[in-house]
């Protein structure tokens, strides 16, 4: 069902979007009593387009004045409709600035930075502070109302499917350390991008980390297991990812090399490439297991 009423003055509405699978919907949400920003115009599909923008039109019938569009991040799912669906209506864009800088000349009206309030007029005055949370993407950002415990959180976490940290856009140390801070913050509700709200947040945040630190181990138990000449991202993924399906491997060879981005940081791994792909090997003396 669509719209869905999360509080009385947050809705969702799930829109399909070319999104990593299982997730096949982003979720966008109209935020504030009265004043409205609109989080996510994600897709770039004209069928959706059309129902994303009756609902947001439809919102001032019941008295509420859109104020402006927020993208969490740059990725394709959560921007698809961006030139789109704020052509049509007529709204500001606001983003971080290193999501403005991977937009190919949007323009951005506003640039979100740490600490920044989004302040809605309403029946209830709301204030949702901006946090930088980059990890999974440089310019992700969340977006926190103290008073009712809401925190839209974008990619950080899902209640369907996982989310990817790949090289390039993501960093694995920096988001483990998001989670945390994230988790620390004890709200009573996310809102995520992919499926359904969570009801307890400092939850799954750290649960997160777990898994990821799991995975972590997973990885130096591989690279401890290679030859001396080290192991390559193939035969590491079939190692570290033994317990993932098979077709899924493509994928998590890029979470591999997040992790392995993060070890080598760590001077836990070293690099040595043979000049025709990248290997990996333990540091001279470490041993994976019991680190």
């Amino acid at each position: 069902m669509r719209p869905r009423e999360i509080t009385s003055s947050i809705e969702m509405f799930a829109a399909r979007t070319p999104t990593l699978l299982p997730a096949t919907h982003t979720n966008s949400y109209a935020l504030g009593g009265r004043d409205v920003v609109l989080v996510e115009p994600a897709t770039p599909y004209a069928d959706e387009q059309r129902a994303w923008l009756d609902w947001a039109r439809s919102l001032a019938s019941r008295g509420r004045r859109l104020v402006a569009l927020v993208a969490t991040h740059h990725h394709p799912d959560h921007v698809g409709g961006l030139e789109v669906l704020r052509r049509e209506l007529g709204v500001p864009l606001w983003v971080h600035r290193a999501t403005r800088e991977r937009l190919d000349g949007v323009l951005v009206d506003r640039e979100l930075e740490e600490g920044d309030e989004i302040i809605l007029e309403g029946p209830r005055r709301e204030r949702w502070r901006v946090l930088h949370t980059p990890g999974h993407a440089p310019g992700h950002v969340c977006l926190l109302e103290e008073g009712a415990g809401a925190l839209v959180v974008g990619d950080m976490v899902a209640s369907v499917g996982t989310i990817l940290v790949a090289p390039g856009d993501g960093d694995m140390r920096v988001y483990l350390e998001q989670l945390e801070r994230l988790a620390a913050l004890s709200a009573k509700i996310a809102l995520p991008a992919h499926g359904d709200p969570i009801d307890d947040p400092s939850a799954i945040f750290r649960r997160y980390v777990t898994h990821r630190l799991a995975r972590e181990q997973k990885v130096l138990d591989a690279v401890a297991a290679a030859p001396a000449a080290g192991a390559d991202l193939a035969a590491l993924v079939a190692e570290a990812y033994a317990d993932t399906p098979r077709h899924l491997w493509p994928i998590a060879t890029l979470s591999l090399e997040a992790h392995l981005e993060k070890l080598v940081d760590d001077g836990e791994v070293v690099r040595c490439d043979d000049g025709s792909s990248a290997r990996f090997r333990s540091r001279d003396g470490f041993v994976g297991e019991g680190r």
